[in-house]
């Protein structure tokens, strides 16, 4: 499957709208296929985000460095997943953040002019857009809730479940600090949940 066939059928399940071969051709003529390897920078602090990357393939994390030189992560993304600092992406802001990746990427990455101009008449991109900003929501939402007030063990035990493929993507050290925990917290965790 290439990867603008992976595209399709991510917004066709996304949207639960069939994309025209006209739609297809925006797209393609637009969208341009990117690779990343690995610890290759997607978007560094201090740049404007002038991309979004849909993951086809490989990892990423989201994070800014704090005044000690400690990595705080904000994101983790796989495929199917989007790149971007999406307040510096729409802003035109500087960003705060980096977006390295964790793993060999490729991604189709588009400008949000090109977004606006070319991709939103498209009903299924719009469509699969509503669904991605509720689902993004709703994640923020409980992303919050679990940072103010779950135990670290609760922390841990809703990444496993709502998470289960990143333990075997992401270092524990990344995941760790993703959790807002130290490493030596989330390893005696991760002790604990395979003993049961």
């Amino acid at each position: 499957m290439s990867n603008f066939e992976v595209f399709y059928d991510y917004i066709q399940k996304l949207s639960g709208e069939i994309l025209s071969e006209d739609d297809k051709l925006v797209i393609e003529t637009y969208m341009k296929p990117r690779k990343f390897r690995r610890k290759q920078y997607f978007l560094q602090e201090g740049d404007v985000c002038k991309y979004t990357g849909f993951i086809v393939k490989g990892s990423a994390k989201t994070f800014s460095v704090d005044d000690e030189g400690n990595e705080n992560i904000l994101k983790l993304s796989i495929e199917n997943w989007w790149l971007a600092d999406f307040e510096s992406f729409y802003q035109l802001t500087p960003s705060q953040y980096n977006i390295e990746a964790m793993e060999d990427l490729e991604v189709l990455q588009v400008t949000n002019a090109q977004v606006e101009e070319f991709f939103k008449p498209i009903a299924a991109f719009s469509s699969m857009m509503e669904v991605i900003k509720q689902n993004n929501a709703i994640a923020n939402q409980k992303r919050v809730q679990a940072a103010i007030s779950y135990t670290a063990e609760e922390r841990y035990a809703d990444f496993v479940r709502n998470y289960p493929h990143f333990l075997m993507r992401f270092p524990q050290n990344v995941i760790a600090s993703y959790l807002g925990l130290s490493p030596e917290t989330l390893s005696r965790l991760r002790k604990k949940n395979n003993s049961k």
